[in-house]
């Protein structure tokens, strides 16, 4: 294809893609109720707990702030329901140019991005109430929490994110490895920084009293780290057994 037969695919493409998220944006407005009630549920939990001692409420300080919430979740919600469309598109553009063995390196990488991204979230979105409620803590008596709606959602969608990102950490050392930046053996040096790096943030995620739950949340952020290594181990001595092969056929010759 010429370079303006690209340019018209790549319009073509995006024309699909930016029709899916608008889609997207107008079914999830609809839903925005549910989301500002599952997210403000910690708000309700410690008005309920300190009762009279202190006020606390989510506050929308302007005119339009309720609405320009609702347009920016309603973003946000629609950019996930309509990633399946984006994401081929984007994939059906660039994978003529890629080697089979690119494609299949990337349907790899995306068949464990994609289930460790999500359950990131999941986990993120489960600990955020825990934080929230420990942050309160630290309001004087006789003081009030007043959250502005706007930052109260960018805490929550940045933490949400930050944790759904930490889950496909793994999945980057392993490309890492792949590319040939990394071994498998650089990647387990670091095992002692990755275990206490996972505790303190299970630590901070989760409440002081629920050991359980730290334990687990860390547990998993470890395991990931170990798989990645062993996965980056597996793909050195593969690696390694191909050269030492080649190496031996060009001997013989």
């Amino acid at each position: 294809m010429s370079l303006g037969q690209h340019l018209v695919e790549l319009r073509k493409r995006l024309m699909i893609a930016a029709a899916a998220l608008l889609v997207g944006m107008v079914v999830s407005f609809f839903v925005t109720d549910f989301v500002i009630h599952l997210i403000t549920e910690p708000i309700r939990v410690i008005a309920e707990d300190r009762g009279d001692q202190i006020e606390v409420e989510l506050m929308f300080s302007t005119v339009t702030s309720a609405f320009d919430l609702r347009i920016r979740m309603a973003f946000a919600i629609g950019l996930l329901l309509s990633a399946p469309v984006w994401l081929w598109q984007i994939w059906a553009f660039v994978m003529p140019g890629l080697t089979r063995k690119e494609v299949q390196y990337t349907f790899g990488f995306m068949a464990a991005a994609i289930p460790l991204f999500f359950a990131g979230c999941w986990t993120g979105l489960a600990v955020m109430p825990h934080i929230v409620e420990i942050m309160a803590t630290f309001v004087p008596e006789g003081g009030a929490s007043f959250y502005d709606a706007k930052f109260y959602y960018d805490f929550v969608f940045k933490l949400v994110i930050v944790v759904g990102v930490a889950f496909v950490l793994p999945v980057f050392l392993v490309a890492l490895n792949l590319a040939g930046v990394m071994t498998g053996r650089d990647i387990l040096k670091g095992w002692r920084v990755a275990v206490l790096v996972a505790t303190i943030f299970a630590a901070v995620a989760t409440p002081g009293a629920d050991v359980v739950s730290m334990i687990l949340l860390a547990g998993i952020l470890s395991v990931l780290f170990f798989a990645a290594a062993l996965v980056s181990l597996f793909f050195d001595r593969r690696r390694r057994k191909r050269e030492e092969k080649l190496l031996a056929e060009g001997n013989t010759t």
